[in-house]
């Protein structure tokens, strides 16, 4: 029996698609948890090269360095509640309390954020910005969580 190379195509398509179905929701909140918590430990460690943005952003703390420590150990939970089923909720609330903070920089210190504002971002600039991945990233994983299923009319 003949089959053409559609029928391959398909198939092997569907496989790909199940695979990623699958593994992908699995692997995203891994990876979540993993920048969570390594960017979050370079804080303590006194090693993150976003530390000087986020102290400078904050101006208003009298103790900075205590303020920046306490973000990254927020960061470190944030990224352990990601990898563990049960607590993804509490990961996405402290990611979205977390989140709009991480964006201050764009308004406070907009000379160090864009070369030319609103659309060249310097290094610092694109490092905000890629927080919208993220976020996006959180609500994907937060629509898994429950089995609904939306009925089709």
């Amino acid at each position: 029996m003949y089959m053409d190379k559609n029928y391959y195509l398909k198939n092997i398509d569907n496989f790909i698609s199940r695979t990623m179905n699958t593994y992908g929701i699995l692997f995203l909140r891994y990876s979540v948890g993993t920048i969570f918590i390594w960017f979050g430990l370079l804080k303590p460690l006194g090693i993150s090269p976003a530390q000087d943005l986020v102290a400078n952003t904050v101006y208003w703390f009298e103790d900075k360095m205590s303020f920046v420590k306490f973000l990254g150990w927020w960061e470190v939970v944030i990224g352990l509640t990601m990898c563990y089923k049960p607590l993804i909720r509490v990961s996405i609330f402290l990611l979205f309390v977390q989140m709009p903070g991480t964006f201050l920089p764009l308004v406070l210190l907009p000379e160090v954020c864009f070369t030319n504002f609103p659309f060249g971002l310097t290094l610092e600039g694109q490092y905000i910005l890629k927080n919208l991945i993220i976020i996006s990233s959180a609500l994907v994983i937060g629509g898994t969580l429950n089995d609904y299923k939306i009925s089709k009319k």
